[in-house]
């Protein structure tokens, strides 16, 4: 098994955290709750995809 790439780990766990709080969001009827939690997961899963982009230019990937 290869190295754990730990950064990677973090920004999935707060994707994951973002879809739950989504969720519950729309459980608990929160506009505003749904409307954060959709911005919150497109910030995290778009620096995600930054890191990764710029450790794969860097060839650490």
């Amino acid at each position: 098994m290869k190295n754990i790439k730990w950064v990677f780990v973090l920004y999935s766990l707060a994707a994951l955290l973002s879809m739950f709080a989504i969720g519950i969001s729309v459980g608990l009827r929160s506009i505003p709750g749904i409307l954060l939690s959709i911005l919150a997961l497109i910030l995290v899963m778009g620096f995600g995809f930054k890191t990764k982009k710029k450790m794969r230019d860097q060839g650490t990937l």
